[in-house]
């Protein structure tokens, strides 16, 4: 039995995933609460949202991996808006010995995954320059989100071509 399981791993090719690089493509911090001139302290209610994108680069074995992130900060009490962030951050990866069914998941769930702490300090310092404190935010559950979208792309197949109401 350990014989064919050494064969079963010898055929397949072991995965090799490089980060080449990354970089911020785009970024907006707007400190709303310091244009209108308030000042003191308020008790934030913050709200992120996240999008994931990955596409083919035109050298083989090589993709761009993007994590956008909307961040908005009201005011718990009366919902003034203190700031908004939003920020796209690209990786560019190698990635090899991925099966071609395996790889969709594995760029959205696994290469994000790499990608988040070094987001998450770039939030944390603009947050921080912008005159708040710095936020840290919590682990993003990248699985959860690509199963989401997953169930919003079947239900919306499912609708066929009715026409959107709010469109």
């Amino acid at each position: 039995m350990a014989e064919n399981g050494a064969a079963d791993t010898a055929q397949q090719p072991a995965v090799q995933m490089n980060i080449l690089g990354q970089f911020v493509r785009d970024l907006s911090f707007e400190n709303v609460m310091a244009q209108k001139g308030a000042t003191g302290q308020v008790n934030p209610d913050i709200s992120v949202q996240v999008n994931l994108d990955a596409k083919k680069r035109p050298t083989d074995n090589q993709y761009e991996v993007m994590i956008k992130l909307n961040i908005e900060s009201k005011a718990k009490d009366g919902g003034e808006q203190l700031f908004l962030l939003e920020i796209d951050y690209v990786g560019v990866f190698r990635i090899q010995g991925v099966p071609e069914e395996q790889l969709h998941p594995f760029l959205l769930i696994e290469c994000p995954r790499m990608l988040f702490p070094f987001l998450r300090r770039i939030v944390s310092d603009v947050t921080r320059d912008g005159g708040y404190p710095p936020l840290n935010l919590e682990n993003i559950d990248f699985v959860q989100i690509y199963r989401s979208e997953l169930a919003r792309r079947q239900a919306a197949q499912g609708e066929g071509a009715t026409p959107a109401a709010d469109a």
